[in-house]
């Protein structure tokens, strides 16, 4: 049986390492983001990568993997500006940012060995195209929520949405690393 603690950590450690290099580029110049912004950037790579499992190939040259690291990465960007809000400069530093990917990360993995005690690893049984699909209905719901000015009757917060999406992409990225006996899309 896999160990889906140390597949998850080896995940987040690439989609890590992504965030710290585009730190190094462009620092964290998402802080500009309003939520909303944040969301529609979840909803593009999403978008991608349900039109490249439909139609079997890409022409810019990155495939389903680097979105699905886009989407844990962009996750955790969200639930940074839920807390902090957003800002018209750039007010925290790489380390800073990192620290908070940090903290983000940890909700997400707690949230995983949760919801995988309780449900006993039943994403290993899906089709990756469904963990799309549940990217794209969550964030169909954030942007409902979104449009009620953040406030929900019965359901969970855009923040336990965001923490969803980033698992489903990470659940994505440890069937397409470690190469396990997929199902047909």
């Amino acid at each position: 049986m896999p160990n889906t603690n140390e597949q998850f950590d080896a995940i987040v450690a690439k989609c890590r390492r992504v965030f710290a290099d585009k730190l190094k580029d462009y620092g964290p110049s998402w802080r500009v983001f309003r939520p909303e912004s944040v969301t529609d950037q979840l909803f593009i790579k999403a978008k991608r990568i349900r039109s490249i499992e439909e139609k079997g190939e890409t022409r810019v040259g990155e495939g389903i993997y680097p979105e699905f690291m886009a989407i844990v990465n962009y996750g955790v960007i969200g639930l940074i500006q839920l807390d902090k809000g957003y800002s018209d400069t750039i007010d925290m530093t790489a380390a800073q940012a990192l620290a908070l990917f940090d903290e983000k990360i940890a909700l997400a993995r707690s949230l995983m060995l949760d919801k995988n005690h309780d449900y006993d690893e039943a994403w290993r049984g899906m089709r990756i195209s469904s963990y799309t699909d549940m990217i794209l209905t969550k964030l169909n719901r954030v942007k409902m929520i979104e449009s009620h000015d953040g406030s929900t009757l019965i359901s969970e917060g855009i923040d336990a949405n965001y923490l969803d999406m980033m698992n489903y992409a990470i659940f994505g990225l440890i069937r397409l690393t470690f190469d396990e006996k997929i199902p047909a899309a």
